[in-house]
Protein backbone atom coordinates (compact mmCIF):
# COMPACT_ATOMS: atom_id res chain seq x y z
CA UNK A 1 0.00 0.00 0.00
CA UNK A 2 2.89 2.36 0.88
CA UNK A 3 4.62 1.45 -2.53
CA UNK A 4 1.76 2.04 -4.44
CA UNK A 5 1.19 5.90 -2.63
CA UNK A 6 4.61 6.86 -3.47
CA UNK A 7 4.32 5.75 -6.62
CA UNK A 8 0.75 7.56 -7.00
CA UNK A 9 2.99 10.68 -5.63
CA UNK A 10 5.73 10.11 -7.83
CA UNK A 11 3.33 10.30 -10.62
CA UNK A 12 1.80 13.91 -9.35
CA UNK A 13 5.17 15.34 -9.14
CA UNK A 14 6.34 14.45 -12.48
CA UNK A 15 2.70 15.88 -14.37
CA UNK A 16 3.42 19.31 -12.13
CA UNK A 17 6.84 19.35 -13.48
CA UNK A 18 5.43 18.34 -17.17
CA UNK A 19 2.83 20.87 -16.86
CA UNK A 20 5.18 23.49 -15.80
CA UNK A 21 8.82 22.33 -16.19
CA UNK A 22 10.92 23.78 -13.22
CA UNK A 23 13.40 26.09 -12.90
CA UNK A 24 11.95 28.63 -16.12
CA UNK A 25 15.18 30.45 -16.97
CA UNK A 26 15.98 31.19 -20.53
CA UNK A 27 18.15 29.18 -22.58
CA UNK A 28 20.78 30.85 -23.93
CA UNK A 29 23.38 30.39 -26.74
CA UNK A 30 26.33 30.90 -24.79
CA UNK A 31 27.47 30.03 -21.17
CA UNK A 32 25.54 30.72 -18.04
CA UNK A 33 26.70 34.43 -16.70
CA UNK A 34 28.54 34.44 -13.10
CA UNK A 35 28.94 31.06 -10.95
CA UNK A 36 27.68 29.36 -7.79
CA UNK A 37 30.65 28.31 -5.96
CA UNK A 38 28.66 25.27 -4.82
CA UNK A 39 28.65 24.23 -8.00
CA UNK A 40 32.36 24.90 -8.78
CA UNK A 41 34.32 21.63 -7.71
CA UNK A 42 37.57 23.93 -6.62
CA UNK A 43 35.48 25.81 -4.51
CA UNK A 44 33.14 23.13 -3.17
CA UNK A 45 36.49 21.03 -1.90
CA UNK A 46 38.73 24.17 -0.90
CA UNK A 47 35.38 25.35 1.25
CA UNK A 48 34.83 21.72 2.98
CA UNK A 49 38.80 20.79 3.35
CA UNK A 50 40.52 23.84 3.47
CA UNK A 51 42.50 22.87 0.51
CA UNK A 52 42.88 22.45 -3.13
CA UNK A 53 41.24 18.68 -4.82
CA UNK A 54 43.80 16.25 -5.57
CA UNK A 55 42.28 16.38 -9.48
CA UNK A 56 39.67 17.90 -11.05
CA UNK A 57 38.67 14.80 -13.64
CA UNK A 58 35.59 13.66 -11.68
CA UNK A 59 32.71 12.75 -11.96
CA UNK A 60 29.34 15.02 -11.15
CA UNK A 61 25.62 13.61 -10.10
CA UNK A 62 22.48 16.24 -10.73
CA UNK A 63 19.91 14.73 -8.75
CA UNK A 64 16.59 16.14 -9.66
CA UNK A 65 17.99 18.37 -12.48
CA UNK A 66 15.20 19.70 -14.18
CA UNK A 67 15.49 22.11 -16.86
CA UNK A 68 19.23 21.67 -16.33
CA UNK A 69 19.79 25.01 -15.05
CA UNK A 70 22.29 23.56 -12.41
CA UNK A 71 23.63 21.24 -14.46
CA UNK A 72 24.53 23.71 -17.38
CA UNK A 73 26.44 25.59 -14.61
CA UNK A 74 28.34 22.32 -13.38
CA UNK A 75 29.44 21.22 -17.01
CA UNK A 76 31.09 24.95 -17.42
CA UNK A 77 32.73 25.58 -13.57
CA UNK A 78 34.35 22.27 -14.13
CA UNK A 79 35.73 21.62 -17.71
CA UNK A 80 37.54 18.17 -16.55
CA UNK A 81 34.17 16.60 -15.32
CA UNK A 82 32.18 14.17 -16.48
CA UNK A 83 28.37 15.35 -15.00
CA UNK A 84 25.08 12.98 -15.48
CA UNK A 85 21.70 14.57 -15.13
CA UNK A 86 18.65 12.72 -13.51
CA UNK A 87 14.95 13.99 -13.28
CA UNK A 88 11.59 12.31 -13.06
CA UNK A 89 10.21 14.98 -15.53
CA UNK A 90 10.38 13.69 -19.51
CA UNK A 91 9.65 17.63 -20.42
CA UNK A 92 12.03 18.81 -18.36
CA UNK A 93 14.77 17.02 -19.14
CA UNK A 94 14.47 17.35 -22.86
CA UNK A 95 14.65 21.22 -21.96
CA UNK A 96 17.78 20.82 -20.09
CA UNK A 97 19.09 18.47 -23.08
CA UNK A 98 18.20 21.89 -25.65
CA UNK A 99 19.44 23.68 -23.06
CA UNK A 100 23.10 22.11 -22.67
CA UNK A 101 23.54 21.52 -26.67
CA UNK A 102 22.64 25.14 -27.01
CA UNK A 103 25.31 26.53 -25.14
CA UNK A 104 28.38 24.32 -25.68
CA UNK A 105 27.91 21.96 -22.54
CA UNK A 106 28.82 18.65 -24.33
CA UNK A 107 30.28 16.44 -21.30
CA UNK A 108 26.64 15.53 -19.65
CA UNK A 109 24.35 12.75 -20.39
CA UNK A 110 20.74 13.09 -18.92
CA UNK A 111 18.60 10.53 -17.58
CA UNK A 112 14.29 10.18 -17.30
CA UNK A 113 14.56 8.30 -13.53
CA UNK A 114 13.27 8.22 -10.21
CA UNK A 115 15.45 9.10 -7.56
CA UNK A 116 14.54 6.15 -5.81
CA UNK A 117 15.72 4.14 -9.13
CA UNK A 118 19.18 5.75 -8.82
CA UNK A 119 21.20 2.51 -8.54
CA UNK A 120 20.87 2.05 -12.27
CA UNK A 121 23.59 4.86 -13.00
CA UNK A 122 26.38 3.19 -13.08
CA UNK A 123 29.72 3.95 -10.70
CA UNK A 124 30.23 6.62 -7.82
CA UNK A 125 30.26 10.02 -8.12
CA UNK A 126 32.89 12.86 -6.43
CA UNK A 127 30.11 15.33 -6.18
CA UNK A 128 26.61 14.76 -5.90
CA UNK A 129 24.22 18.04 -6.49
CA UNK A 130 20.21 17.30 -4.62
CA UNK A 131 18.53 20.65 -4.42
CA UNK A 132 14.97 21.16 -4.19
CA UNK A 133 14.59 17.65 -4.31
CA UNK A 134 14.70 15.62 -0.75
CA UNK A 135 11.28 17.74 0.26
CA UNK A 136 9.61 16.76 -2.95
CA UNK A 137 9.31 13.16 -1.97
CA UNK A 138 6.80 10.69 0.08
CA UNK A 139 9.75 9.41 1.90
CA UNK A 140 13.40 11.93 1.96
CA UNK A 141 14.76 8.83 4.56
CA UNK A 142 14.35 6.59 1.40
CA UNK A 143 15.63 8.89 -1.12
CA UNK A 144 18.82 9.91 0.73
CA UNK A 145 19.65 6.74 1.27
CA UNK A 146 19.49 5.62 -2.38
CA UNK A 147 21.68 8.58 -3.39
CA UNK A 148 24.35 8.03 -0.73
CA UNK A 149 25.75 4.59 -1.95
CA UNK A 150 26.44 7.09 -5.39
CA UNK A 151 29.00 8.95 -3.01
CA UNK A 152 32.74 8.12 -3.68
CA UNK A 153 34.91 7.77 -0.57
CA UNK A 154 36.43 11.21 0.10
CA UNK A 155 33.42 12.79 -2.23
CA UNK A 156 30.72 15.61 -1.22
CA UNK A 157 27.38 15.90 -1.33
CA UNK A 158 25.66 19.09 -1.85
CA UNK A 159 21.88 19.29 -0.41
CA UNK A 160 18.84 21.76 -0.04
CA UNK A 161 15.97 21.34 1.58
CA UNK A 162 13.28 23.68 3.02
CA UNK A 163 12.93 24.93 6.55
CA UNK A 164 9.33 24.99 8.24
CA UNK A 165 9.92 28.31 9.95
CA UNK A 166 10.73 30.63 7.18
CA UNK A 167 7.97 29.08 4.92
CA UNK A 168 4.95 29.54 7.13
CA UNK A 169 2.98 31.81 5.18
CA UNK A 170 3.62 29.19 2.04
CA UNK A 171 2.16 26.23 3.68
CA UNK A 172 -0.80 28.01 4.82
CA UNK A 173 -1.67 29.53 1.28
CA UNK A 174 -0.78 25.83 0.20
CA UNK A 175 -3.61 24.32 1.95
CA UNK A 176 -5.95 26.94 1.03
CA UNK A 177 -5.64 26.55 -2.50
CA UNK A 178 -6.40 22.91 -2.00
CA UNK A 179 -9.33 23.54 -0.25
CA UNK A 180 -10.04 25.80 -2.65
CA UNK A 181 -9.43 23.17 -5.56
CA UNK A 182 -11.75 20.38 -4.21
CA UNK A 183 -12.15 17.54 -6.56
CA UNK A 184 -9.80 19.78 -8.58
CA UNK A 185 -6.43 19.36 -6.67
CA UNK A 186 -4.00 18.01 -9.41
CA UNK A 187 -5.51 20.15 -12.22
CA UNK A 188 -1.84 22.62 -11.82
CA UNK A 189 -3.07 25.25 -14.38
CA UNK A 190 -6.59 25.46 -12.21
CA UNK A 191 -4.31 25.95 -9.06
CA UNK A 192 -2.49 28.24 -10.18
CA UNK A 193 -5.50 30.30 -11.35
CA UNK A 194 -6.98 29.83 -7.64
CA UNK A 195 -3.92 31.19 -5.53
CA UNK A 196 -3.10 34.52 -7.58
CA UNK A 197 -6.74 35.19 -7.31
CA UNK A 198 -6.47 34.45 -3.75
CA UNK A 199 -3.53 36.88 -3.46
CA UNK A 200 -5.32 39.53 -5.81
CA UNK A 201 -8.59 39.50 -3.29
CA UNK A 202 -6.87 39.45 -0.02
CA UNK A 203 -6.44 42.93 1.85
CA UNK A 204 -3.68 44.76 1.69
CA UNK A 205 -2.23 44.44 4.85
CA UNK A 206 -2.97 40.38 5.23
CA UNK A 207 0.16 38.82 6.56
CA UNK A 208 0.22 36.31 3.34
CA UNK A 209 0.35 39.36 0.90
CA UNK A 210 3.10 41.06 2.65
CA UNK A 211 5.14 37.93 3.23
CA UNK A 212 4.14 37.37 -0.63
CA UNK A 213 5.31 40.68 -1.97
CA UNK A 214 8.46 40.77 0.90
CA UNK A 215 10.25 37.76 -0.35
CA UNK A 216 8.49 35.71 -3.25
CA UNK A 217 6.90 38.31 -5.72
CA UNK A 218 9.81 38.56 -8.46
CA UNK A 219 10.10 35.14 -9.09
CA UNK A 220 6.56 34.16 -8.52
CA UNK A 221 5.58 36.73 -11.76
CA UNK A 222 6.66 33.25 -13.92
CA UNK A 223 3.72 30.70 -13.27
CA UNK A 224 6.28 27.98 -13.26
CA UNK A 225 7.77 29.54 -9.89
CA UNK A 226 4.12 30.42 -8.78
CA UNK A 227 3.30 26.53 -9.01
CA UNK A 228 5.88 25.13 -7.41
CA UNK A 229 5.45 27.23 -4.54
CA UNK A 230 2.05 27.10 -4.16
CA UNK A 231 0.23 24.01 -5.83
CA UNK A 232 3.17 21.63 -5.41
CA UNK A 233 1.28 18.17 -4.31
CA UNK A 234 4.13 16.96 -1.86
CA UNK A 235 6.24 18.95 0.14
CA UNK A 236 8.15 18.74 3.52
CA UNK A 237 9.34 20.78 5.33
CA UNK A 238 12.32 20.58 8.02
CA UNK A 239 13.48 21.73 11.54
CA UNK A 240 16.74 21.40 12.81
CA UNK A 241 15.72 18.23 14.65
CA UNK A 242 14.03 16.56 11.86
CA UNK A 243 16.93 17.86 9.55
CA UNK A 244 19.25 16.24 11.35
CA UNK A 245 17.34 13.09 11.76
CA UNK A 246 17.55 12.45 7.33
CA UNK A 247 21.43 13.61 7.59
CA UNK A 248 21.41 10.92 10.18
CA UNK A 249 19.57 8.19 8.16
CA UNK A 250 22.16 8.96 5.28
CA UNK A 251 25.14 6.79 6.88
CA UNK A 252 27.25 10.34 5.82
CA UNK A 253 29.21 12.42 7.83
CA UNK A 254 27.90 16.18 8.14
CA UNK A 255 30.53 18.55 7.07
CA UNK A 256 28.41 21.84 7.51
CA UNK A 257 26.24 24.83 6.03
CA UNK A 258 27.07 26.31 2.96
CA UNK A 259 25.74 29.60 4.22
CA UNK A 260 27.70 29.13 7.56
CA UNK A 261 27.34 33.34 8.43
CA UNK A 262 23.85 32.58 9.07
CA UNK A 263 24.40 29.85 11.69
CA UNK A 264 26.81 32.29 13.85
CA UNK A 265 24.64 32.43 17.06
CA UNK A 266 27.22 35.44 17.70
CA UNK A 267 25.35 37.50 15.91
CA UNK A 268 22.33 37.25 17.52
CA UNK A 269 23.43 37.17 21.18
CA UNK A 270 27.03 38.97 21.31
CA UNK A 271 25.35 41.80 23.71
CA UNK A 272 24.67 39.08 26.10
CA UNK A 273 27.75 37.76 27.59
CA UNK A 274 25.84 35.65 30.02
CA UNK A 275 24.06 33.21 27.70
CA UNK A 276 27.02 33.35 25.75
CA UNK A 277 28.47 32.03 28.50
CA UNK A 278 25.27 29.50 28.68
CA UNK A 279 26.09 28.14 25.31
CA UNK A 280 29.55 26.86 25.93
CA UNK A 281 26.89 23.55 27.21
CA UNK A 282 25.00 23.37 24.50
CA UNK A 283 25.79 20.69 21.40
CA UNK A 284 26.86 21.71 18.09
CA UNK A 285 23.16 20.60 17.07
CA UNK A 286 21.35 22.70 20.13
CA UNK A 287 22.89 25.20 18.90
CA UNK A 288 21.62 25.44 15.38
CA UNK A 289 18.27 24.80 16.81
CA UNK A 290 18.64 27.86 19.00
CA UNK A 291 19.39 29.92 16.14
CA UNK A 292 16.88 28.90 13.95
CA UNK A 293 14.15 29.48 17.16
CA UNK A 294 15.66 33.25 17.08
CA UNK A 295 15.68 34.09 13.90
CA UNK A 296 13.17 32.21 11.88
CA UNK A 297 12.87 33.70 9.13
CA UNK A 298 15.24 31.20 7.42
CA UNK A 299 13.62 29.06 4.42
CA UNK A 300 15.58 26.72 3.45
CA UNK A 301 18.51 24.51 4.52
CA UNK A 302 21.84 24.00 2.36
CA UNK A 303 24.55 21.58 3.60
CA UNK A 304 27.35 19.51 2.43
CA UNK A 305 27.72 15.61 3.42
CA UNK A 306 30.74 13.65 2.95
CA UNK A 307 31.90 9.75 2.58
CA UNK A 308 35.38 9.51 4.52
CA UNK A 309 38.11 10.08 4.52
CA UNK A 310 37.84 13.62 3.84
CA UNK A 311 41.11 15.36 4.83
CA UNK A 312 40.99 18.71 6.65
CA UNK A 313 43.43 21.58 6.76
CA UNK A 314 42.83 24.61 8.83
CA UNK A 315 46.79 25.92 7.84
CA UNK A 316 47.47 27.00 11.65
CA UNK A 317 51.13 25.25 11.57
CA UNK A 318 53.06 27.80 10.16
CA UNK A 319 55.59 25.45 7.57
CA UNK A 320 52.46 23.99 6.32
CA UNK A 321 51.09 27.33 5.10
CA UNK A 322 54.81 28.32 4.10
CA UNK A 323 55.14 25.29 1.92
CA UNK A 324 51.67 25.14 -0.01
CA UNK A 325 51.25 26.38 -3.43
CA UNK A 326 48.50 29.31 -3.78
CA UNK A 327 45.90 30.01 -6.47
CA UNK A 328 43.17 32.61 -6.90
CA UNK A 329 39.70 31.53 -6.08
CA UNK A 330 37.92 30.51 -9.02
CA UNK A 331 34.95 32.42 -8.19
CA UNK A 332 35.51 35.89 -8.24
CA UNK A 333 34.26 38.82 -10.21
CA UNK A 334 35.54 42.36 -10.86
CA UNK A 335 39.10 40.95 -10.86
CA UNK A 336 41.86 42.65 -11.49
CA UNK A 337 41.23 45.45 -9.07
CA UNK A 338 40.80 46.06 -5.50
CA UNK A 339 36.82 45.91 -5.07
CA UNK A 340 35.89 42.45 -5.97
CA UNK A 341 33.03 40.06 -5.87
CA UNK A 342 34.01 37.42 -3.96
CA UNK A 343 32.54 33.34 -3.91
CA UNK A 344 29.57 34.21 -2.28
CA UNK A 345 29.04 37.34 -4.31
CA UNK A 346 29.74 39.84 -1.51
CA UNK A 347 31.97 43.05 -2.58
CA UNK A 348 35.51 43.07 -0.84
CA UNK A 349 37.65 45.09 -0.76
CA UNK A 350 41.73 44.42 -1.25
CA UNK A 351 44.25 45.71 0.68
CA UNK A 352 47.49 46.70 -1.49
CA UNK A 353 49.80 43.72 0.16
CA UNK A 354 46.17 41.82 -0.52
CA UNK A 355 46.28 42.86 -4.15
CA UNK A 356 49.68 42.05 -4.98
CA UNK A 357 49.78 38.83 -3.71
CA UNK A 358 46.49 38.19 -5.05
CA UNK A 359 48.22 39.60 -8.91
CA UNK A 360 51.31 36.78 -7.69
CA UNK A 361 49.18 33.99 -7.71
CA UNK A 362 47.67 34.86 -10.67
CA UNK A 363 51.18 34.94 -12.40
CA UNK A 364 52.51 31.76 -10.68
CA UNK A 365 53.44 29.42 -13.49
CA UNK A 366 55.97 28.20 -11.59
CA UNK A 367 54.11 26.91 -8.94
CA UNK A 368 56.45 29.16 -6.34
CA UNK A 369 55.07 28.27 -2.75
CA UNK A 370 53.85 30.84 -0.18
CA UNK A 371 57.36 31.00 0.81
CA UNK A 372 58.87 31.88 -2.15
CA UNK A 373 55.82 34.92 -2.54
CA UNK A 374 56.00 35.71 0.90
CA UNK A 375 60.04 36.33 0.72
CA UNK A 376 59.49 37.93 -2.87
CA UNK A 377 56.24 40.69 -1.45
CA UNK A 378 57.42 40.84 1.66
CA UNK A 379 53.66 40.01 2.50
CA UNK A 380 52.67 39.73 6.14
CA UNK A 381 51.58 35.74 6.84
CA UNK A 382 48.65 37.24 8.63
CA UNK A 383 47.52 38.53 5.25
CA UNK A 384 47.90 35.23 3.49
CA UNK A 385 45.76 33.44 6.09
CA UNK A 386 43.07 35.89 5.82
CA UNK A 387 42.68 35.50 1.97
CA UNK A 388 42.65 31.84 2.81
CA UNK A 389 39.82 32.56 5.55
CA UNK A 390 38.04 34.47 3.15
CA UNK A 391 38.45 32.37 0.53
CA UNK A 392 40.34 34.71 -1.94
CA UNK A 393 42.95 32.16 -2.33
CA UNK A 394 43.11 28.09 -2.18
CA UNK A 395 46.17 26.76 -1.24
CA UNK A 396 47.29 23.16 -2.56
CA UNK A 397 49.32 21.24 0.18
CA UNK A 398 53.01 19.98 -1.40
Amino acid sequence: MEALKAHQISDRVAQLYNTYPFPPEPILDEPPPGYNWRWNWLAAYAFCTGQKPPTSRIRILDVGCGTGVGTEYLVHLNPEAEVVGVDLSAAAIEIARERCRRSGADRVEFHNLSLYDIAQIPGQFDLINCVGVLHHLPDPIRGIQAIAPKLSPGGLMHIFVYAALGRWEISLMQQAIALLQGDRRGDYRDGVNVGRQVFAALPENNRLVQRERQRWSMENQRDECFADMYVHPQEIDYTIDTLFQLIDASGLDFVGFSNPQYWQVERLLEKAPELMQRLQTLSDRQRYRLIELLDPDISHYEFFLSRPPLPRLDWQAEAQLLNAIPERHPCMEGWPSHSVFNYDYQITKLSQPEFEFLQACDQNQEQATVAQLHQRLSTPLETIRQLQAKQLIILKPQ
